[in-house]
């Protein structure tokens, strides 16, 4: 049976929603809304893979900036999981984790501009401090007991090699190759930004009215990710990381004036650069939180929390589809499929293309983030479920479903979903970009007038605002004695 607190938990949660609910603005404006999305499926039904000779390249530099971003955020997160105990590092990783890949690219475009080197670092950059958290946690759960068996006088570095190592080796190969399926979908996003991925040509087709394109394009994205199995072989990633590079396309020759003149004046408070001082500091900080911050923070907090329980209650719709519990084999592969779209898609294509059919609300938004996190959420649910076994008398239907499954995963459900939480925070905060009020909204406005320093100081509060979330998040697993740390 559900125990008491995580019942209460939840109805709390669920109530908190509702509120936010009353207060967001979910109204489709699209005039023809149904139009529009019949219009769009007949595009996916009839996709036209040769109409733009771009398409195999983009899918190419997808890859090759996947692999590149990865590949260096994996070695920098290792190494700084070694040194994660120290709170100073625990804090740098979580602020870089915590600002989106899509916010540090339109860092990078300001100095860099189109360069390969803006798509790398806006990958490898939060990558590094999500596999630091990931592997120093893995590495901690590790057996200690295999290095207390090694002869006196062995070396530190010998026994974590021979010991931690070989431990946890599966684990840890198991999550930098989730982390490369999530690095695809972050590599395609790039595209919204201008850089030569999957996105940019999916933005321009949709611009253009061409759904039968960009039908192609997603089913290209979707063959992608669900061959990874058979195309990325262990044997075979240093040939693709080491000829990834070669790959990026080329850009601009980078201008190091650009990238000092940024740090030292672009970013600087106006008061402080026009030499006003503290005097200047306070009203000018005043009204960006007045104008912009607070609005922000609104939108995001509301979105987000509206979104956070949307995806609980799809996950807990959606993980019958593939539970042996449930149906035959035709009906769990198409559950498999619904659930490989749904969690492959990024949030971010999705909430653009519903934006396209729908007009700018927060439904876009809401229904592409519960989409994207309750297949995930659905799929691991669905997977632990059908390992539960269950008696020979065992109830049928909706009484095997509420009565039998669900209270056993139901803690493993909660735990996945506050696990998530910062993540779709992330993810809301981003979706500014395409117009709907969140803090993502006003960064993009303040970079397009070029009042940089405005844009940082609202991507500190973003940041700030992530790691809260995920402090709240881990706090409340703690007390409803969750597993800290789901394994997938």
């Amino acid at each position: 049976m559900l125990s008491s607190p995580t019942v209460k938990a939840s109805l709390i949660f669920l109530a908190i929603a509702l509120v936010c609910l009353a207060f967001a603005d979910i109204a489709i404006t699209s005039a023809n809304p149904w139009k529009d999305l019949g219009r769009f499926f007949l595009g996916v039904v009839t996709p036209d893979f040769f109409s733009s000779e771009g398409v195999a390249v983009a899918l190419l530099r997808t890859v090759a900036f996947a692999f590149v971003g990865v590949a260096l955020g994996s070695l920098c997160g290792f190494i700084l999981a070694l040194v994660y105990r120290n709170p100073v590092v625990r804090v740098f990783c979580a602020f870089i984790r915590a600002i989106h890949e899509l916010f540090w690219a339109l860092i990078f475009l300001q100095f860099f501009g189109f360069h390969p080197l803006t798509g790398v670092l806006a990958i490898a950059i939060p990558y590094s401090g999500i596999f630091a958290k990931v592997y120093s946690e893995i590495l901690d759960e590790t057996d200690p007991t295999p290095g207390r068996l090694l002869p006196p006088g062995t070396g530190v570095i010998s026994t974590f090699l021979y010991t931690r190592i070989p431990a946890c080796w599966v684990q840890l190969r198991t999550y930098t190759a989730y982390r490369l399926e999530c690095g695809l979908r972050s590599s395609a996003i790039l595209g919204f930004v201008g850089l030569p991925t999957l996105g940019f040509f999916l933005e321009t087709s949709f611009s253009q009215g061409l759904y039968s394109e960009a039908g192609a394009m997603l089913i290209l994205f979707y063959v992608l990710i669900a061959t990874m199995p058979i195309w990325v072989k262990p044997k075979l990633l240093p040939v693709y990381i080491l000829g990834a590079p070669f790959f990026l396309g080329e850009g601009l020759p980078i201008v190091w004036g650009n990238v000092e003149r940024f740090f030292t004046e672009d970013i600087v408070p106006s008061p402080l650069k026009n030499g006003e001082g503290l005097a200047g500091l306070v009203p000018w900080l005043n009204d960006l939180m007045v104008t912009e911050a607070l609005p922000g923070i609104w939108n995001t907090l509301l979105l987000t929390q509206i979104a956070l329980v949307a995806t609980g209650i799809l996950a807990l719709l959606a993980f019958p589809l593939i539970s042996n519990h449930f149906g035959g084999p035709v009906r769990r592969t198409g559950g498999h499929v619904f659930l490989v779209i749904t969690r492959s898609t990024p949030e971010y294509i999705l909430a653009y293309i519903l934006l396209q059919l729908w007009g700018p609300s927060m439904l876009p938004a809401i229904v592409a983030l519960a989409l994207h996190n309750g297949g995930i959420i659905g799929h691991l649910i669905g997977r632990q479920s059908s390992g539960i076994q269950l008696r020979p008398d065992a109830p049928i239907g909706f009484n095997r479903y509420t009565y039998e499954l669900v209270p056993r995963v139901y803690r493993s459900f909660l735990a996945f979903l506050f696990y998530r939480w910062e993540i779709i925070m992330r993810e809301t905060a981003i979706l500014g970009i395409l117009g709907i009020y969140t803090l993502g909204f006003y960064v993009d406005s303040s970079i397009q007038n070029i009042q940089f320093d405005r844009a940082m100081v609202l991507i500190v509060i973003t940041a700030l605002l992530n790691i809260g979330v995920d402090i709240l998040g881990r706090y409340i697993r703690k007390k409803l004695a969750l597993q800290t740390m789901p394994t997938c």
